[in-house]
């Protein structure tokens, strides 16, 4: 009898794709999903590496190949295999994971810089109807120059489709793709999730009410677009009030002076100095 170490291998041989009618070779598997597995493969005939996609079918690669913007993956061909598994091989991204690179950033201002630099991948799906559906920190990529890439399109559909499954990720799911409803509100709430991953306990009460809103588990009470919640990263960055978070009296004159830190310094300067005088002319 084989042991289950040996049939494990066999069945890992098994699934391994039959590139000979193809320009690839493939070097090691890299990735493994419900939707697909994806190797590590060499370009023979342009020779360089690329990330090869195996798919039962062409649906994802199709849509994803439709989507042309420096924050998705772009695909640069696609086939049929012997077997009649579908392949698409895609840029092979090197860099670090978002949930390994947030543990490296010194401050508030830079992982935020890098959510709105998310946004704009999502924000161009959906104004070309496509929804990714499983918006989590694994699947997005910080490139070697800082570049940030949507990785795993392997359930996305057109806007407010029904899906036939409930796809996504416990924790980053909206709770309405439970019951296959899927929308621009799923990825947003998928984003307020990846916001509060970036955040922090003693991070600012208002950029956590922006990523709770985002995160709001009615789909009517989210931001009605990614550009709406952009919007709200910016106007925090500028030191602006947001509309997610209610500041109590000593919060907004905190943030006032947050802002005006050099007219704050001349003014208590000014104020030091006219009680000096006063105190030494009336002594």
């Amino acid at each position: 009898m084989l042991s289950d170490k040996i049939l494990r291998h066999l069945r890992e041989v098994g699934e391994l794709p039959d590139l000979s009618a193809t320009r690839y070779q493939l070097i090691r598997e890299i990735g493994r999903g419900g939707m697909g597995v994806v190797y590590l493969a060499h370009d023979t005939s342009l020779n360089r590496n690329v990330a090869l996609k195996i798919l039962d079918q062409a649906s994802e690669a199709c849509m994803l190949a439709s989507l042309e913007h420096p924050g998705i993956v772009p695909v640069y061909e696609t086939g049929i295999l012997p077997d009649g598994r579908v392949y698409y091989a895609m840029k092979f991204v090197r860099g670090t994971r978002l949930d390994d690179y947030h543990a490296s950033t010194p401050s508030l201002a830079e992982p935020l810089h890098t959510f709105l630099r998310i946004c704009e991948p999502v924000a161009f799906a959906h104004s070309r109807g496509v929804i990714h559906g499983d918006l989590k920190p694994e699947n997005i990529m910080i490139g070697a120059w800082g570049d940030v890439l949507i990785l795993d399109w392997g359930i996305a559909r057109r806007a407010n489709v029904p899906a036939a499954f409930a796809g996504g990720t416990d924790g980053y799911m909206a709770p309405e793709q439970l019951a296959g409803v899927t929308g621009p509100q799923t990825d947003i709430y998928s984003l307020g999730k990846v916001l509060e991953h970036l955040l922090s306990p003693p991070d600012p009460k208002s950029i956590r009410a922006i990523a709770a809103k985002a995160a709001h588990p009615d789909p009517s009470m989210r931001y009605a677009g990614v550009m709406e919640l952009t919007a709200e990263i910016v106007r925090f960055l500028d030191g602006q009030p947001v509309y997610a978070y209610q500041e109590s009296w000593f919060e907004r004159v905190s943030r006032w002076i947050s802002r005006n830190k050099t007219l704050t310094v001349l003014v208590m300067t000014y104020v030091v100095a006219r009680t000096l005088i006063f105190f030494f002319t009336h002594r």
